[in-house]
């Protein structure tokens, strides 16, 4: 089939790549300074607030988010290739109000939200007031099965209270978080897939606290970063649970297939720009008298990395197309496939380019460390890809052997 974009998706991938190239490229050094040191790290950023004002005037604003109601209405495959050119670092989804995990949350609350929490929380997200984070991964359980999530949610007098230790929950740091989706076991005597609920809780709840601030490789990612989170005997209102009791799992069926689309598009913007950086690198240095590009295997380096990305775009916007179609539920087995393919090939090229560049693709004069790092947590996050694995070979199996009942081993991992 052909992939190529319609003319309404081919003029807002012409806008995002000129604001890209205008306005993100040229503020990546000074994003990083206002967000280098000292306690204004955790304060929201000048100029990544100065440039969502911008884009939200331009009309690029909550593309990703199907329901026309709140958005353009794009489907997953016209997304996709705009969350391609989003990938180009680990901020930019963030100028578009485009970025996990508000994007999946925003779109539990469009789909599975009360009228009153929309007006709560859905709507002041969608015009980029507050922020918002997902929290699921617990530090004393294997989260990669989420039915292991032991965070409690107990009814009492008309109240739900909350306890427990979450960990990795991206957001918290940046002060504009207002809320968190928290996955609790609220009914512990259902069954496996029916103990869990999703709840929603203002940050400011009494009883909550964010204990520290956590690195990926050494890197905090401010001011938004990934946190360790703790629910003491936090009570919020008994309609603060999402679509009822013990639909945790539920949800989660609907939240995982778009979101997954959208990490394996960014997985190769982030492997198109590291590809550049390797050709113009090859390009300019020189070493023993000669370009890098005409020296050792680097022709094979960037040619390699040209085939790969090209590969796992072509698979990952099939996905989108079949997902499109016939739902999360029918293309398990592709979604965790490109989860696994495409930030193992990021991973790969991102690596080439930074050997190609030296000791300078290990520091901060270029975005390759950073790529590195956001690219390797995805192999983890959002599933390990060893949870995907299992999903990919079960569909394979089943095809030739006796139908078995199947597990949800698809909503066994963590959701973000």
């Amino acid at each position: 089939m052909s992939f190529e974009s319609n003319s309404k998706v081919q003029d807002l991938a012409a806008k995002l790549i000129a604001f890209r190239d205008q306005h993100i490229y040229p503020n990546e050094r000074l994003f990083n300074e206002q967000t280098s040191a000292g306690a204004s790290k955790w304060k929201p950023t000048p100029i990544l607030e100065e440039l969502r004002q911008l884009a939200k005037q331009e009309g690029l604003w909550n593309l990703f988010l199907g329901d026309g109601r709140y958005s353009p209405g794009l489907t997953n495959f016209e997304y996709a290739p705009l969350a391609e050119i989003m990938g180009c670092n680990e901020w930019a989804p963030e100028v578009f109000n485009c970025n996990p995990p508000d994007t999946g949350n925003m779109g539990i609350l469009a789909a599975y939200g009360t009228e009153e929490q929309k007006d709560q929380w859905l709507r002041p997200l969608l015009a980029g007031e507050i922020r918002s984070c997902f929290a699921m991964t617990e530090p004393d359980v294997a989260s990669s099965d989420a039915t292991n999530i032991s965070a409690t949610a107990e009814l009492s007098e008309g109240e739900w209270v909350v306890n427990g230790r979450k960990w990795f929950i991206s957001g918290p740091g940046n002060p504009q978080c207002k809320v968190a989706i928290v996955m609790c076991r609220s009914n512990p005597s259902a069954s496996r897939y029916q103990q869990h609920s999703m709840i929603l809780v203002p940050l400011d709840a009494l009883g909550v606290s964010v204990e520290r601030q956590l690195t990926v490789l050494g890197f905090d990612f401010a001011p938004r970063g990934h946190s360790q989170l703790s629910f003491e005997n936090v009570r919020v209102p008994r309609a603060s649970v999402l679509l009822g009791p013990g639909k945790g799992f539920e949800i989660a069926q609907g939240r995982l297939g778009p979101g997954r689309v959208h990490h394996a598009m960014r997985c190769i913007g982030a492997a198109e720009r590291a590809l550049g950086l390797m050709c113009r690198r090859s390009l300019s240095r020189v070493a023993f008298g000669k370009p890098l590009a005409s020296l050792g295997r680097t022709g094979d380096l960037i040619a390699s990395s040209r085939m790969e990305i090209n590969m796992v775009r072509q698979f990952v916007l099939h996905t989108a197309h079949l997902l499109d179609r016939v739902g999360s539920a029918m293309a398990r087995s592709e979604i965790s496939q490109i989860k696994v393919a495409a930030p193992r090939m990021a991973c790969r090229v991102v690596d080439r380019a930074i050997q190609i560049h030296g000791a300078a693709g290990l520091s901060q004069d270029t975005p390759l460390a950073a790529l590195y790092a956001r690219l390797r947590t995805l192999r983890i996050v959002d599933g390990p890809d060893e949870v995907h694995l299992r999903v990919i070979a079960k569909a394979e199996l089943d095809k030739y052997g006796p139908p078995k009942e199947r597990s949800n081993d698809e909503l066994e991992t963590k959701v973000s």
